[in-house]
């Protein structure tokens, strides 16, 4: 069953295409990493299929009951004073409300995913004296409290130790056994190819998905390079972006 279908899909900036007529399925259930050169439109597209960007042209198609979202650490602002604890308690705000009381059931949720993601007695520590890793936990135990059956994440990895990566890619594999489907933007492709079954290869337009040890060759990866350049503000906008 597909659990996404993106159909001939433009994003664009200042109709200057970001990611330029893209299509192709993921099936429920898929685990699948979304690689490229800076500028790729990798985040552009996450950001679209979490709502949060409009397409120019093309659709994107889910069948996702509930879709949670994981944005760049550098996107947090970490000086704003919350606790771990609430922190977590956001990712419940579809069902709550961002001022809606919490039940003994929910905290005990939220606490269950502060566990599951080795942070048990951080829960009052603000997010500004977190490390790196141990704010992206914090960002995984929120993913964890919206059970949702798609989850994307933007750049998980990136600027945290070994040990962190480990156990947060433990969590997602964990999810991939639950049959959730996660797309996740990745830079290490090591870490692709030793653990994600699929992957697309993006260079503002498709470059290859399928497999990934398929995908990740030497001549598509040196596709991918040639192909992205700075941009031409000056350019003509995507005829076909309208």
């Amino acid at each position: 069953m597909t659990m996404l279908g993106i159909r001939n899909l433009t994003l664009t900036y200042d109709r200057h295409p970001a990611v330029h007529h893209l299509d192709g399925d993921v099936a429920r259930g898929s685990m699948l990493a979304v690689v490229g050169p800076n500028g790729a439109g990798k985040s552009t597209l996450l950001r679209a299929i979490a709502g949060l960007h409009t397409a120019s042209s093309g659709a994107i198609e889910m069948s996702a009951k509930r879709t949670a979202y994981l944005p760049q650490a550098s996107d947090i602002d970490r000086t704003f004073p919350l606790p771990v604890f609430d922190l977590v308690t956001t990712g419940l705000f579809r069902r709550t409300g961002w001022f809606g009381g919490l039940s003994q059931k929910d905290r005990q949720a939220v606490g269950e995913a502060i566990a599951a993601v080795g942070l048990t007695g951080f829960e009052h520590r603000l997010i500004g004296s977190l490390s790196g890793g141990q704010l992206q936990r914090a960002l995984f135990a929120r993913v964890l409290v919206q059970d949702a059956d798609l989850i994307l994440l933007d750049e998980p990895f990136t600027a945290i130790d070994s040990k962190t990566t480990a156990d947060l890619v433990a969590l997602i594999k964990r999810w991939h056994s639950e049959e959730r489907t996660v797309i996740a933007v990745l830079h290490d492709l090591d870490t692709v190819r030793a653990n994600f079954p699929e992957t697309l290869l993006l260079a503002r337009e498709e470059v290859a998905w399928g497999r990934t040890g398929d995908v990740l060759t030497a001549q598509n990866l040196l596709t991918a390079r040639q192909m992205i350049k700075a941009p031409d503000i000056n350019a003509d906008p995507c005829a076909r972006a309208a």
